[in-house]
């Protein structure tokens, strides 16, 4: 950026200097540190409107910081970032391990299954009607599967069980 220029205008890139006034949207996903849209006049301020589709936004006038403050808030913004690189830089701690509950007569025994969808899959495919039983087995068997899936995520050190982990492993 040139000396003079604190940033660009959002819509037509016209300068805008250090204490000038400037407009800014009302909206606050508008107004966040990546998006920071700014606006030389309202005529630029309107024309972002029919490609943000606000509901409801108006302009709001601000005046630009002084280049001091200015360099100060960009010296600021340099040291939070490079205490945040160094934390980065220390070692990770192994995962630890959490446990959910103390025993099995904890663990809730809800249906796991949407009983209607599985009735209709099984009428479709076979033009057979399905058992109330068979809605309690069917959620053990999800129980099972759920059970290695996270012993599969814990043995990879994640928080997270992913598709992968309901796959058989060798």
């Amino acid at each position: 950026m040139a000396d003079d220029v604190w940033h660009h205008c959002s819509i037509c890139k016209k300068p805008i200097g250090f204490e000038e006034a400037h407009f800014l949207c009302s909206v606050s996903t508008c107004n966040r540190k990546r998006t920071g849209l700014f606006f030389c006049s309202v005529q630029c301020w309107d024309a972002h409107l029919p490609m943000m589709r606000h509901r409801d936004a108006w302009a709001e006038e601000a005046r630009s910081p002084s280049r001091r403050d200015w360099e100060q808030q960009l010296a600021e913004e340099r040291e939070r970032e490079a205490v945040a690189d160094a934390e980065d830089d220390e070692p990770v701690p192994a995962p630890r391990r959490r446990i959910v509950s103390g025993g099995e007569e904890e663990l809730p025994k809800d249906v796991l299954v949407v009983v209607s969808k599985l009735k209709a899959y099984v009428k479709a495919r076979s033009g057979m009607n399905t058992s109330d039983g068979v809605v309690g087995v069917l959620s053990d068997h999800v129980r099972r599967l759920c059970d290695l899936a996270i012993r599969n995520a814990e043995r990879d050190g994640r928080k997270t069980v992913l598709d992968r982990d309901f796959e058989p492993r060798s």
